[in-house]
Parts: structure tokens; sequence; C-alpha cells
């Protein structure tokens, strides 16, 4: 290590400016600013072990250890041996030869058209839907196994809350998937109603369409219209007002209701999602409600309308010992309605089916869980089958409203970062140093002359404690204007070479990244919900820096600083080949399946990232794109806040045909001008990688080609119909 301290020959003239090059040593100070050389000798910095280890040969298993991959990941994600990540879709049943390399989707994805590549822009949205079918299959696996194994005599049959991701592929995929299980839908608004409908009239005939949230007139007519379409329709009562509207629209419309109510345990989730539990609850019933609504039923003649006892705990439930107590006092309030008269039949347990976001299986966490799948489901049954044994009543039939854990892990979101800040600061030479403390004012220099006396006395703390009081008083003097920029620059050099010294750590970067956190991870600027994010390739190298994820947005919250594990910045690799050939440096949010789409908004009017689907396949690279959906374009934004898109064209289009100047022989200046406009209402809103953009030049204008862009502007009619083409959805 250089020494911080070292003799200095004053008889040398300090030069007019400064010397930016590497000295390891510090001009040893002296009264009335005169530097008199100093016998004291060189003094080692301490040991930095993170610089002088031995940097051993590193390993795609270090890189899944270190972002703990084999925690959350289990059993969908791994590591590979060329260090990319891998997704295994039918979990452990995954053959070797069956994985799918993530980078190789990507690059499928992004790719130029010209290279077989689908040219699809970043960011990107990857579901597998064969890890969908294994997440729902090993759901019902797991109940399946806990009924049999309890002797439990009614059987399980789940539904999908559409809340969690409404995408019309996804609530496709479950009810095609779910049928032999007889697995069904969950709905908390007229659209979700609408869209599951339609969805469940290719499912099972038996599969369960729960009404939850709150009821007008409209949507209590839409549910019981579903039933005389014979969907299995269950209306939950969340507000006592509602059975009043159920018994009245039933009797005009002639159909006889299957209903449901929603009751506020007294048990409560503390954690954060558990604001929807406990007697303050925003929903359902309380006991006396309850009373009352079995009363009005009995005196209408639709007591044996009642047949399901809906609850919801919160989501991520820590742990089934919460789980239970709750499950417990729900399955007593279910036998109490039997004793009542009501034909219940089902107990539905709501959400809460956690997802363990960081690897911990901790108990005290909200993004993690202390049980397995199987877990969970053993308690559930054991819990319900001893209250009912106890109170005599028939085992109900078994459903929950899982959507967290079943479509979590089947999306994966990908982002590139972009560029990365940088810490360097100039170098200062000891003549130059010499001559900026001559600048300094007394307080400044006598810093300095502690700066220096702690740096021979190896003081290493003091030294890092000294320099940040110099550098504040060099701020002071700068803005006092007494201290110019060059000298400023200096005192940064001087800070950054005691800190790396004394073996402070390498200063945190910002990664830039092509991306809107609140657009594609609300969450985390939300409610501090933590997502695994990973480098999706790079693994077989030991990442060197520290850094923050900076967005797009002109936002100071669009950025990610708090990472599982309790990290405050997430280990990267420096970035290689920006703008050049050395390809992106791309990063995957994982874990997010579930409402991030669904809540992502357009701030900056960024829209929501392209997206394809990805199965298991046996050709030659494992996986097939089988479906592949652009994400917005700037057209398609600015029409969702109700502006015209191709209004705004034909303004921009008139103003060049009235002030461009036709620069060219052919008089075509303004159509050329026209036609990049089109083009850019066209593009997605993200930055365009630099290696898929090719600059093009149009009487002198320049714009990002593409193979069908150089055709567009040969005439005002061609740019017409690129328009059309463009900017119609």
């Amino acid at each position: 290590m250089p020494a911080l301290a070292c003799c200095v020959d004053a008889t040398v003239a300090p030069p007019p400016g400064y010397v930016f090059a590497r000295d390891s040593s510090l001009p040893a100070p002296a009264a009335d600013s005169v530097f008199l050389p100093s016998s004291a000798a060189g003094v080692p910095s301490p040991t930095n072990a993170s610089a002088t280890a031995d940097v051993c040969h590193w390993s795609p298993a270090l890189s899944a250890a270190l972002y703990k991959v084999d925690g959350w990941g289990a059993p969908y994600f791994t590591v590979n041996c060329s260090g990319n990540i891998s997704i295994r879709p039918y979990g452990t049943d995954t053959l070797s030869h069956q994985e799918i390399d993530l980078l190789k989707v990507v690059k499928k994805a992004s790719d130029p058209k010209s290279s077989g590549g689908l040219g699809l822009q970043l960011p990107l949205i990857v579901r597998f839907p064969d890890v969908l079918k294994n997440r729902l299959e090993s759901l019902q696996s797991a109940f399946d196994y806990a009924v049999q194994s309890q002797g439990y005599e009614a059987h399980y049959q789940g539904v999908y809350p559409v809340k969690c991701n409404q995408d019309r592929f996804v609530v496709e995929d479950i009810v095609k998937f779910g049928s032999p299980f007889r697995f069904g839908l969950e709905a908390g608004s007229k659209p979700e109603l609408l869209l599951a409908m339609s969805c469940l009239c290719k499912g099972s005939p038996d599969a369960l369409l729960v009404c939850n949230g709150f009821k007008d007139v409209e949507y209590i007519s839409l549910a019981l219209l579903a039933r005389k379409l014979c969907l299995n329709t269950v209306i939950v009562l969340e507000q006592e007002e509602e059975v009043d509207l159920v018994i009245d629209i039933s009797k005009k419309i002639g159909v006889r209701p299957v209903i449901g109510v929603r009751a506020k345990l007294r048990t409560k989730h503390s954690g954060h999602f558990g604001s929807t539990s406990g007697e303050k609850g925003k929903f359902g019933l309380t006991t006396t409600q309850i009373l009352r609504v079995v009363k009005k039923l009995e005196l209408s003649g639709f007591l044996d309308c009642l047949q399901l006892l809906h609850f919801h705990i919160g989501s991520q439930i820590p742990s089934t010992a919460l789980l239970a107590d709750g499950v417990g006092e729900a399955a007593q309030i279910y036998c109490e309605l039997v004793r009542l008269g009501a034909c219940m039949k089902v107990i539905d347990i709501g959400g809460g089916l956690g997802i363990d976001y960081d690897g911990s299986k901790s108990a005290n966490s909200d993004i993690s869980v202390a049980y397995t799948l199987q877990e969970y489901a053993s308690a559930v049954v054991q819990a319900v089958r001893f209250v009912c044994d106890r109170n005599g009543v028939k085992h109900p039939v078994l459903c929950s409203e899982s959507g967290r854990a079943i479509v979590s892990h089947h999306s994966i979101l990908i982002f590139e970062a972009v560029s990365a800040s940088s810490y360097e600061t100039p170098q200062v030479s000891s003549l130059g140093l010499q001559y900026f403390v001559e600048r300094l004012t007394e307080e400044g220099r006598a810093d300095y002359r502690n700066l220096y006396s702690a740096a021979v006395h190896g003081e290493y703390d003091t030294c890092v404690l000294y320099a940040d009081q110099l550098k504040q008083k060099c701020i002071e003097q700068f803005k006092e204007g007494s201290l110019g920029i060059e000298q400023l620059a200096a005192v940064d050099g001087l800070c950054e070479f005691v800190s790396k010294a004394v073996g402070a750590s390498e200063p945190v970067r910002t990664y830039h990244v092509n991306l809107s956190i609140f657009t594609s991870i609300p969450d985390f600027w939300a409610i501090g919900q933590l997502f695994p994010i990973v480098p999706i390739h790079r693994l077989d190298e030991k990442p060197g820096m520290r850094g923050i994820l900076s967005d797009l947005t002109c936002d100071s919250d669009g950025k990610i600083d708090k990472f599982i594990g309790g990290e405050s910045s997430l280990p990267l690799h420096e970035l290689e080949g920006i703008g050049g050939s050395g390809g992106g440096y791309f990063l995957g949010m994982f874990l997010g399946g579930a409402y991030e789409e669904a809540l992502g908004g357009f701030h900056n009017l960024f829209g929501g990232p392209s997206v394809v689907r990805v199965s298991q396949s046996d050709g030659p690279h494992s996986f097939a794109v089988t479906c592949a959906v652009p994400g917005l374009s700037c057209g398609d934004v600015l029409r969702v806040m109700q502006h015209e898109p191709e209004l705004m064209f034909e303004t921009l289009k008139h103003r060049a045909e009235e002030f461009v100047h036709e620069e060219d022989d052919d008089g075509m200046a303004h159509v050329s001008l026209a036609s990049g406009l089109a083009r850019y209402f066209h593009n997605m809103p993200y930055l365009v990688a630099p290696s898929s953009c090719c600059l093009t030049a149009n009487s002198g204008y320049y714009y990002c080609d593409d193979e069908s862009f150089g055709a567009a502007i040969e005439s005002a009619a061609g740019e017409d119909e690129q328009w059309t083409a463009y900017c119609v959805a």
C-alpha cells in the first residue's frame, strides 16, 4: 500500500496549476504556509481485506449463493454452468435437457428480425406457462395429500383471484390447467366478473365463480345471469345491505342464488398485509351482522341458499400457527351456521399463502414465510377437520384464493443497465497539493495539518474525519468565490486517496436501468415490497461493484436502493460494451407475476413492457416462443391520457410543410421529416439499445432504422400508410 505521508522538498516552487497524476504521498505541512522537509517515514495503510483477498476462481455456484438463488428460486430457478439463470419449468421434475437458458430467451426476443430474433424492445416480461401449470398442480397435490393422509371427507378445489394478474393468457391458462381439478376464478369487480364468466365457459362445470368485493345492482344482476348460464356462481356478501339486493333481484330475475358470507375474524395478522383482518377490517361481516343476515334469509325463504363461508386473514401469512388459529375460528363460525339451518357446503379460506421472496424462511418478515406448500395445506385441513369433528358437522369442500402463490413464479421482468455513475476524481500530485494548501483558509490549513499528523501516527479513522472536514471547508470557500473549481476537484482527489489508503470500501455506484419503477415494480415504490433482482448472465464472473438501480423517470423515488437480505446495494458487474459490440447487461426481477402488472401506472408516460410466452420444447434451445407482444408505443400511452396521436401527427406534419425548408433536389424534406415523426409515435417510450439502433440520414434528419422504414419515405402516400401501420392499435 502506498504511504499516506512522506518527505516533500519545500524548495520546489508551486506550479501555476495542478498536475493531475497519481502520487502516493501527502506533503508535510509547516507553519506560515511554508512546506518544510519532513523526516517522517512512510506510514503503511491498514490491510483492506476486500482489496487484498486472494482473487480465487469464481463459479456459478458462488453467484447462486451470493444472490440466494437456491433460497427464493427453488425449484424453478438456478444458475447454470455457463453463468446464466436457467428456468426449470417443471420444478423438481425438470430434466437437465429441459432447462431453459434465460439469456437465450432474451436474445431471441430482442435480437433484430434480420438476425433471427423477434425485434422486441426491452424492458421485457417473460412468461413461462409451464411454471404456472406446475404451481397450480403443486397446490392441488399438496391439498390432495393432506386430505387423503388425514382422512378428510371432502375435497379441495381452489379459485384464482384474477386481481393478481388479469392478463388474458394468464387467466385462460389457469382455467385450462385447472379444469381437471375443478379450479375456478374469483372476481372483485364487474369487469373482472365479465372476464371470469367468459373464461369459465371453457372450464370445468363444477368450477366455482366466487364474486367478492362491493356490489351494486348491476354487479349482483350480472352474477345472477352467470347462474342462468349454468356457471357455479357464488355471491359473497361483503356488506350487510347487499343481502337485500340479492333477495330482491333474485326474485325479479327468477334465479335461485348461491350465497356466501365473508366473516370478520377476531384472529389478526399483524404484518403489513394484515390490515384487512381483525374486527376492524375493511371487508366482511361481524358476528352480529351475520346473525341478522341469517334471519333475513330465513324470513325470505332463502336460508338454503347460504352455502359458503369466506374469510381472509391477509396476504403473506407468515406461519402455520397463525393460519391454523384463523382457520379454526372460521370453522367454528361455519359449524354455527350449519346449526342455524344454513345448507353450508364450502369454506373459502381466502388468500394468504405466502411467497418466500428472500429465501430466509422467516416467520418474522413481510417478504418470507416459515412453511412449505405441503405444511400450509396440512394446517388448513387439520384445523377444519378438528373443529367439524368436534361439532359433528360434515366436512366442507375446501377452497382457497391463493393468487400470489400461483402466478408469482411464472413471470420474469427483464431490463437492461444502460450506464453506471463513475466516482473517478482527479488525482493530485504532491506539488499540486502544496499549491492547493497555500490557498486554504487558516481553518482549512489546520484541518490539513491534523490530517497529516493523523496519517503519520496511523490514526486512520481520524484521517477520514479530518479529510471530510477539509472538504466541507473547501466547499464553503468555493461558494464564497475564494476557491476555484480546479481546487475543489483537487480536494475530491485528496479525499478519495485518503479513503482508499485507509481501506475504505468502494463507493456504491448508481446503475441507470431502462425501466420505470412506477410502471413495472410499483409495489417497491408504494409499500416497500422487495423482489429478488439478479443479473441473468455473467454469473461465472465475480461481481466487482456494488450498485443501486435508478430508472428513467424524472422522480427521486424512481430507484431501487433496498434489496433482499437487508442489503442497501446489489453486487453487480462492470458494464461492458455499452454502445459497442460487447452486448448489454441484463437484470431480472423475479417473483413479480402477481399484482405488479395490474398496479403499474403511466408515470412520465412510460408504458408496459414487451411480453413473450415461452414453453419448454425438445428443440435445440429447449424452448419455443409461443406468443410475442410489443410494449405500448408512445402513441398508445398518449391515447391513454386522452390525447389523439393521429391529430397530433397531422399538426406536426402541417408544421413541417409550413416551416421546413426544401434542402434537397426533389423538394421532399418535409415528407422525410413527417415520416420520421410518425415513427416516433410508433416506438416504445423506453431507450433504444445502441446495438439495435442504426442511424440513417434522410435530407439532414436522422432516424433509427429497421427493415421497413426505408421505403416509407418515398412518397406522401407512403407516409400516410406508414402512420396507419404504426399508430392504429
